[in-house]
């Protein structure tokens, strides 16, 4: 099945459009999870990167059935080693195993064989000894596309071989984004902002892709922090699904994500991170014990304010 057409199942059986980011903090990992991963040897990259799975597993655990999608975010893994990247891949696999959509959010980016390389590694397969063998294996990539058509060719032909998908990187939710983003060009004799010209080359790119949901396997990042031009992409790209951060701890409110959706009421999926993984920090009714209960009920609460 597209992609396209698996996220917007996922999200109407689920009754929701959230996204766990699963961004795991070691400094805010609670300390049962800690003192466990550390009864071998101690105080090691390997301990740590297990601690960061344990901790994932509870948090997959909670709200798998309530969610359509989750969303590791490589670089809390990857600054352990071998170690995280190895716990990245588990902690992948395992929300997967739970029937969990899982976005790896890389923001890979390069051209040519190093760009294919990238789109084998988390979304296709990559070459064994004559043969192939499945990468990663995510069911979608976050993908910048500064390098133009040529970075995001090799991603987009495997979102057709392997019905995955990608979120290239439009309008971010970042406080500096528009150093880049909002700076005014001539195209023809058409004025556009940055985010503006890369929007229509999503909807170009992606139009290839489009399932029967309506939606295309390509999709678009557009931050929840910034409504006002979510409106205006929203219209220059209509079948694209947008992947939403910025709400919650970023400072993002529903009303703010409300531009992201189509008429239709789908065409977006809101991440939240800090917001439910660690909502065991900012209700006193949980303890550090009991952070998976703690993240359940921050979903619930999310669900109900995306209620609109």
């Amino acid at each position: 099945m597209n992609f396209a057409d698996k996220l917007i199942q996922a999200v109407k059986i689920k009754g929701n459009p959230i996204c766990v980011g699963l961004d795991p903090r070691l400094e805010q990992i609670p300390a049962q999870i800690i003192s466990k991963a550390n009864e071998g040897e101690k105080n090691t990259k390997e301990a740590a990167a297990e601690a960061l799975k344990a901790f994932n597993k509870g948090i997959i655990d909670a709200v798998a059935d309530l969610v359509p999608c989750v969303k590791p975010q490589i670089a809390f893994y990857e600054q352990y080693g071998w170690a995280g990247f190895k716990v990245y891949e588990e902690t992948c696999a395992y929300a997967q195993e739970k029937g969990l959509l899982v976005i790896a959010d890389a923001k890979r980016n390069d051209i040519g064989s190093t760009a294919k390389g990238y789109a084998g590694a988390f979304l296709g397969k990559v070459p064994l000894f004559g043969g192939e063998v499945a990468g990663l294996d995510a069911d979608a990539l976050t993908v910048n596309a500064y390098l133009g058509w040529d970075g995001v060719k090799p991603f987009a032909q495997v979102c057709r071989d392997e019905d995955k998908g990608i979120f290239i990187l439009v309008k971010t939710s970042n406080i500096s984004s528009g150093d880049l983003q909002d700076q005014e060009l001539l195209v023809g004799k058409d004025k556009m902002q940055v985010y503006e010209l890369m929007a229509h080359f999503v909807d170009s790119w992606g139009a290839d892709l489009i399932g029967e949901s309506g939606y295309s396997s390509i999709g678009a990042v557009v931050g929840a922090t910034y409504p006002q031009q979510a409106k205006v992409l929203r219209k220059m790209m209509p079948h694209a699904i947008f992947l939403v951060p910025g709400y919650g701890a970023q400072g993002g409110e529903a009303e703010d994500v409300k531009p992201c959706f189509n008429e239709d009421g789908l065409g977006a999926i809101v991440n939240s991170s800090r917001g439910i993984i660690f909502a065991y920090e900012n209700d006193e009714k949980y303890g550090p014990e009991n952070y998976a209960d703690a993240a359940r009920d921050a979903v619930v609460r999310m669900k109900e304010d995306l209620r609109f």
